[in-house]
């Protein structure tokens, strides 16, 4: 069965790790998984990308970063996540549609509105079918970056702690708001244990 996986959170929750970890499970399980990311996971949307995350764009206008957040999602939809979904594969994507409200419609102060209608015409409508929420305090992930040499350090991680807080505070007002689709995980636990929430709510779903 075909199903659109999305891993969302703060910066440092460890999703993406996770992420890969639980392809791996159900892969052994015998479905078949496409791993992703956003911005990116096809060339065009990854040059996008690139511009977006570039240290060197401090004069990056808010707005101009949403439409560059949703003009990179509708490439990666178009080119790579619908036509695995049609193939009946599953789709993890390591952030989606909830980064951008929750990044640029509350912590850049754009309305969560504002965004999500832009980002509904570059998604012709369409949600994920579950959203896994990696919910830590920013602090935490934070230490967490500062003690991973081997990861790339972006923009959005050189933002202010209270930035980061907002974009926490925006995750769980979005669990509630879109409840039916959300899946809140304990973060704060060890790698091991959030992989295996994390593979548990997705075989619930299967």
């Amino acid at each position: 069965m075909s199903l659109f996986i999305t891993f969302e959170g703060g910066e440092g929750s460890g999703k993406s790790s996770v992420m890969k970890e639980v392809a791996k499970r159900l892969a052994a399980d015998g479905y078949e998984i496409i791993e992703t990311r956003e911005p990116g996971g096809t060339p065009i949307a990854e040059q996008i990308r690139n511009v977006i995350l570039d240290k060197a764009n401090t004069k990056m206008d808010a707005r101009t970063e949403a439409l560059l957040y949703a003009a990179s999602r509708r490439q990666h939809l178009v080119e790579k996540v619908w036509p695995a979904l049609e193939e009946g594969k599953i789709v993890m994507s390591d952030r989606f549609l909830d980064s951008s409200l929750a990044y640029q419609g509350v912590a850049r102060g754009l309305g969560v509105d504002n965004v999500l209608n832009v980002n509904l015409f570059a998604t012709e409508g369409k949600y994920p079918d579950l959203t896994l929420f990696f919910d830590i305090e920013p602090e935490l992930g934070l230490a967490r970056i500062a003690a991973n040499k081997g990861r790339e350090v972006n923009r959005l991680d050189l933002e202010a702690l209270s930035f980061h807080h907002m974009v926490r505070n925006a995750f769980l007002d979005l669990s509630k708001r879109y409840a039916d689709r959300y899946v809140k995980i304990d973060a704060s636990k060890t790698f091991e244990e959030v992989i295996e929430d994390a593979y548990q709510e997705i075989k619930k779903r299967l």
